[in-house]
């Protein structure tokens, strides 16, 4: 699917989407441990009810689980919860950033597509940056991106002070 899309896959590498995960799987499991020892303890455990704990945990783990960002030549994908939304990069139609706190950026294609996808997605992974900005040019090329290219710009900038930071920072430069 990946090559008639455009290329192959590229998954984020940052320890960010890894960390995420690392703390859903660490809250599930305490969860499901309390619950159980709580339950045991009150001399109530069984084994329909250990069951129980087990599968409450599976769904702590499964609400909590950082949604998964994928993207390759033309095409950015957030596999969610319940949903996986594909959108075209490279015919764009707009991008809006939603709050300031958890900053979220929505994009939406001339096909009708629309993701929404973190911020701190991008900040840490480089390589969905470079594609989302790849597609947002031809996109601008084309003329399909209409609104949101100011959005991308401070983004870019935003997201190349973060990156020269960690640079610097990393070789002790600062």
């Amino acid at each position: 699917m990946e090559r008639l899309m455009g290329g192959p896959a590229r998954t984020p590498r940052g320890g960010r989407p890894r960390a995420d995960a690392r703390w859903a799987v660490c809250l599930a499991l305490a969860f499901g441990g309390v619950t159980t020892v709580l339950d045991w303890a009150s001399g109530g455990l069984t084994v329909g009810r250990a069951d129980l704990w087990a599968l409450l945990a599976v769904v702590v783990f499964t609400v909590l689980r950082p949604p998964r960002v994928t993207a390759g030549g033309g095409w950015l994908t957030v596999r969610g919860l319940v949903r996986v939304r594909r959108v075209r990069t490279d015919a764009l139609a707009g991008v809006w950033q939603d709050g300031r706190i958890a900053t979220r950026l929505l994009l939406w294609d001339v096909y009708g597509h629309r993701v929404t996808l973190d911020l701190r997605v991008l900040v840490a992974d480089p390589l969905l940056w470079h594609e989302l900005d790849t597609g947002a040019r031809r996109s601008l090329e084309r003329g399909t991106l209409r609104h949101g290219t100011e959005i991308l710009l401070l983004l870019g900038r935003h997201l190349d002070d973060t990156a020269t930071r960690g640079i610097l920072g990393a070789s002790n430069l600062e």
